[in-house]
């Protein structure tokens, strides 16, 4: 089944998540999102998938939106922010001289520019196949984590779509708890995020 695009300002967006837990009732509202699923293979199945179905088609979204939470030590807690540039933390052929975070044989650049219409603070983001807490963030070269959206860029570069990123603030000083300190401020986050949402009717004209 081909997924729902929103048309926003006469264009068709397509809304991507990864977890339910993060759809509250605010999103729900507003729009159907393309639900990939937990962490970058799920994502890059998923929207690989919808994005060849669409294409098939001819249906392809002028924009995709890629949103949810995201970890940071940098960016205040329930804040959300747009995504600058992704990059995919999980990725080292460093001892084949590729440099850290770039796929081997593939041309892109360590950090995905994304597109940033709104006039939200940007950061930049990191994607990865692990939950990160505490110490971990040290070793991450960025602003905040995930475990999707680069997945997504990579899937919406395949079929020249752009993509633009929000994620709201759940979790990052500190250790991270159980997934209670996950869930804790996901409501919040689900206002804010639709808040940044209703913004693309103005900021897409």
């Amino acid at each position: 089944m081909i997924p729902v695009c929103e048309t926003i300002s006469g264009q068709r967006l397509l809304f991507v998540m990864a977890a339910e837990a993060e759809y509250g009732p605010q999103l729900r509202a507003r729009f159907a999102p393309l639900m990939t699923g937990v962490g970058p293979i799920e994502a890059a199945l998923a929207t690989g998938i919808a994005l060849h179905d669409m294409a098939l088609a001819d249906a392809l979204p002028d924009l995709v939106v890629c949103l949810g939470s995201a970890g940071s030590r940098v960016c205040g807690l329930g804040e959300v922010v747009q995504v600058a540039s992704v990059s995919w933390r999980d990725m080292d052929a460093s001892r084949l001289g590729f440099v850290k975070g770039v796929t081997p044989f593939v041309d892109h650049p360590v950090d995905l520019p994304l597109v940033t219409p709104l006039t939200l603070p940007t950061a930049r983001l990191s994607t990865g196949a692990n939950i990160v807490g505490g110490d971990d963030y040290a070793a991450i070269d960025a602003d905040m984590v995930d475990m999707e959206t680069f997945a997504v860029a990579r899937a919406c570069a395949r079929y020249g779509v752009p993509l633009m990123g929000l994620r709201g603030i759940s979790d990052g000083p500190g250790e991270l708890e159980h997934i209670h300190g996950w869930t804790a401020l996901l409501g919040l986050l689900d206002e804010r995020l639709a808040a940044a949402v209703d913004g693309l009717e103005e900021a897409l004209r």
